[in-house]
């Protein structure tokens, strides 16, 4: 019955929470830690503010290259030369492109297996299939964790390759062991892959009160074997946290244990605070003002990303409209920076200038576009991205960035293929997903004190 049940990766519950993974749950949160956090494995104390601020703007411009590279269109990537499993027969196919996932601005911990080991993993809206780097393990990426030895633990099961779950991977990503054992493959840009076996184990979280753990057995992730990327990934993130659309999603193989929704609230850069990734429903909280939803649209080339449609965003009194329907932007919980296709961003661009009637700084830092100074002396226009049926009001503080110098500078950047609205966006604002409705809404929140 729970064979679909994904690891419920956690570090605090809400005392709704029921501990046996077989019951209903009513609703339970998860701290996500910001990889710049002193409270995250990711945190460099070298690092000031605004070195923080460029390293996390850096890894959202090279998310969205590795995303469309050279694209404008929502079709598939060309097909690329692929390495043969270890252990497998080959599989040299078309693969869909999924992002990188060093690239993640949030982590979540968790523990994997009998005994529990913990494991830290990146949280990404853009990504289905949940995995961690396993033993043994010929070609990995150096992690400071021992690799997840799946032999040591108790509750360990290989998933057969003529099994339901594996015929849920589409074909030209999966394979057939020697040992019948479901074998995937995951594409990160052009030449860039992770290998392993689909596997299910017991995923624990905790503790909660009086010392007891949630656990929820017979859980399905990835165990990786091969990961060759030619890109870095950090020694301290042991893999990736899927909460797409797609079939192994955490909410989707969590489904009615959640009532299909989820939510998360991301907290500002210069915050002490985690912020919270709550799934299912929270009968005990009080209704939310000022929300507005959305539908999502899931596109068949680009199925593990939620797709909304952007039909304008007004500057003051100025308004740029797309001109498009169908899904036009990707909301992605992982890049700090909102990407904008070409034609639009340079409309809105325009018209931004036009509303400051100031002068752009002309030494704005790589990878900003627009910047200014003295910003103390400005008045801010409101601004609202108007999608389908859903008005999100931004303040600047979600508009722009401030540096050194006095300096600020905006967090809306040019896009190399389909828009991206980005989680600096998204910060203080509860951002639920309906997978039922097929909605997302948008709800003004303190997210430091969610």
């Amino acid at each position: 019955m729970h064979r679909f049940v994904l690891a419920l990766l956690i570090f605090s519950f809400c005392s709704v929470l029921l501990v046996d993974g077989s019951k209903t749950l009513m609703g339970f949160s998860i701290d996500l830690i910001p990889r710049h956090s002193p409270m995250s494995p990711l945190y460099n104390s070298e690092m000031n503010q605004t070195e923080l601020v460029k390293s996390a703007a850096m890894r959202s411009i090279a998310r969205s290259k590795l995303l469309f590279i050279g694209q404008n269109e929502l079709s598939p990537p060309s097909p690329s030369p692929l390495p043969s499993p270890p252990s497998s027969s080959s599989s040299s196919a078309e693969s869909v492109i999924t992002p990188v996932p060093d690239h993640g601005e949030y982590l979540m911990r968790f523990s994997l297996g009998t005994p529990e080991v913990e494991r830290f993993a990146i949280f990404d809206t853009g990504s289905d299939l949940s995995w961690v780097q396993c033993s043994p393990c010929k070609t990995c990426y150096p992690q400071d964790a021992p690799l997840y030895d799946p032999t040591q633990s108790s509750t360990y099961v290989d998933v057969a390759c003529d099994s339901q779950p594996c015929t849920l991977i589409p074909q030209n990503q999966r394979d057939c062991g020697n040992s019948r054992q479901c074998i995937y493959l995951q594409q990160y840009g052009e030449r860039s892959i992770t290998i392993g076996k689909l596997g299910s184990d017991t995923f624990s979280f905790g503790p909660m009160g009086m010392g007891q753990d949630a656990k929820f057995p017979e859980s399905v992730f990835g165990c990786a074997f091969y990961s060759n990327f030619t890109f870095e990934i950090s020694s301290k993130a042991d893999g990736i946290v899927g909460l797409g659309p797609g079939p192994f999603s955490l909410p989707s193989q969590l489904g009615d244990q959640i009532g299909h929704k989820f939510s998360y609230c991301m907290v500002p850069f210069s915050s002490t605070s985690t912020g919270k990734l709550k799934l299912g429903n929270h009968s005990s909280e009080a209704p939310r003002n000022g929300v507005v939803s959305t539908p999502f649209i899931i596109n068949p080339s680009l199925p593990s990303y939620y797709l909304l449609n952007l039909e304008g965003i007004s500057i003051g009194e100025k308004k740029v409209l797309t001109g498009q329907t169908g899904g036009n932007i990707i909301i992605d919980s992982v890049p700090i920076m909102t990407h904008l296709e070409q034609r639009i961003y340079a409309n809105f661009i325009s018209s931004v200038k036009e509303a400051f009637n100031v002068e752009a700084a002309e030494d704005a830092p790589t990878p900003f576009e627009f910047c200014v100074k003295n910003p103390s002396n400005m008045n801010f226009p409101e601004f609202v991205f108007h999608f389908t049926g859903a008005d999100v009001v931004l303040n600047p503080n979600n508009m722009f960035i401030a540096l050194d110098n006095n300096l600020i500078c905006m967090t809306v950047v040019p896009s190399t293929g389909i828009s991206i609205f980005g989680n600096w966006a998204q910060v203080n604002f509860e951002v639920e997903y309906d997978l039922g409705e097929k909605k997302v809404s948008f709800a003004p929140t303190n997210c430091s004190s969610y």
